[in-house]
């Protein structure tokens, strides 16, 4: 949350949670004084949403966004991008709904990270858990493991915004928050927290969890 405001400010803001599951994300960006919507096309987690108390959901695909061009503030994309349908047009509705002045902020799997943590299919079962190194095997065995969800290098990008009419305002990495430990070990979690957060600094962020982009329409301000 601190890390999307400090890339696209939300106070005042008008800010699109695209697939935004249940709300979570939209009731934060209210509680921090934005005009937050959020869109998803899982109908169910959307009137789960509502009636944990989330206002503003829309069913709707990335592909098709129910949004007038150019009415957006901000539009976040959690761990979204890898699922969608059509990313170059899921990319394209991005940058039309976005008003002058606008940025995306997308959060996506990156392919140097030592661990896949979307699971697997093995031998036509579905395996859960955080499953290493799977992600650094050749792209086309990678894909025929995790049918399910796209990953990313950095060289990945270039072609996906050129052909949405986006541009990179800021890259980087980060790495999870390891809120899984935190709860059963919150010493191991602060320790394990402090190393990753300094990584982060350093070359070692390539090796992160999710890719961090900020966007704009390409020639945009």
């Amino acid at each position: 949350m601190k890390m999307i405001d400090l890339h696209a400010p939300l106070d005042g803001k008008r800010v699109l949670d695209l697939g935004c599951g249940v709300g979570e994300y939209v009731r934060a960006f209210q509680q921090v004084g934005a005009e937050a919507l959020g869109c998803d096309i899982e109908r169910s987690r959307l009137v789960e949403g509502h009636a944990r108390g989330a206002r503003g959901l829309v069913a709707a695909a990335g592909e098709t966004l129910p949004f007038t061009s150019g009415s957006l503030d901000v539009v976040v994309l959690n761990e979204v991008i890898e699922h969608v349908a059509d990313e170059v047009e899921t990319l394209r509705e991005v940058a039309r709904v976005l008003a002058p002045g606008g940025r995306a902020v997308i959060f996506a799997p990156n392919r140097l990270y030592p661990f896949e943590t979307h699971g697997i299919f093995l031998r036509g079962r579905y395996v859960f858990g955080n499953i290493p190194l799977v992600n650094w095997l050749p792209r086309r065995l990678r894909d025929r493991l995790v049918p399910h969800a796209r990953v990313y290098e950095a060289g990945d990008w270039a072609p996906l915004l050129a052909a949405a009419g986006l541009e990179v305002v800021e890259h980087t990495y980060v790495y999870p928050g390891f809120d899984n430990i935190a709860g059963r070990w919150p010493r191991l979690a602060r320790v394990v927290r402090a190393v990753c957060y300094r990584a982060e600094e350093t070359w070692w962020r390539r090796f992160g969890l999710s890719h961090l982009l900020v966007l704009r329409v390409r020639g945009a301000a």
